[in-house]
């Protein structure tokens, strides 16, 4: 029996249990299972010793414009914390906590922030904003565009004192992010 096998992992069992021989002629079907589930555990062990301690630093909230992932990818590998935090995306980040015209969301934010404080044991949350948030101007109308960097530093001021009310414990870590990946400290 190989070292894989002798633990008994459940995406070969039923080859085990089959009486799979290696000289036998396998069915497709058995092999495909195999393969699949050999490739799922190469894909996720390089998270296993995370996953299995439940811990990770933070959460980090951002905006659902495809225009930051990558940037905030970029970020977050920058300051070390792939792999090491989990993530909510709301159209225009704090903006969608904190504004009242998106009142409907603030109870799933605070929710889910909660759920992740329960289950990852974080001690930080981080809220990224961006440049050109049509989310901001929803939330702010005409007046968000003309004041940018004010429209989101009262925002980011205001979901940094709510935090601080809701789960005191919290690190919080706040800033405006270009759309070029740079990240200026705000709120």
């Amino acid at each position: 029996m190989s070292q894989l096998h002798k633990y008994g992992c459940t995406c070969c069992a039923e080859i085990l249990a089959g009486g799979f021989a290696p000289l036998a002629a396998p069915d497709r079907r058995r092999v495909l299972r195999a393969a699949g589930g050999i490739g799922l555990l190469a894909v996720l062990q390089p998270f296993g010793a995370i996953a299995a301690t439940g811990h990770y630093e933070a959460m980090l909230l951002g905006c659902i414009d495809p225009r930051l992932q990558e940037p905030v990818a970029s970020w977050t590998a920058a300051q070390g914390l792939t792999g090491k935090y989990s993530q909510f995306l709301f159209a225009g980040a704090a903006i969608g906590v904190v504004a009242p015209a998106f009142k409907d969301w603030h109870k799933t934010f605070w929710d889910n922030l909660a759920a992740t404080i329960q289950l990852h044991n974080i001690k930080k949350v981080i809220a990224i904003n961006h440049r050109d948030c049509g989310a901001a101007k929803i939330a702010y109308g005409d007046a968000a565009v003309a004041n940018e960097t004010e429209t989101h530093r009262a925002a980011l001021a205001d979901f940094r004192k709510q935090v601080n009310e809701k789960q005191s414990k919290l690190e919080v870590v706040t800033g405006l992010m270009a759309l070029d990946g740079k990240l200026e400290p705000l709120g």
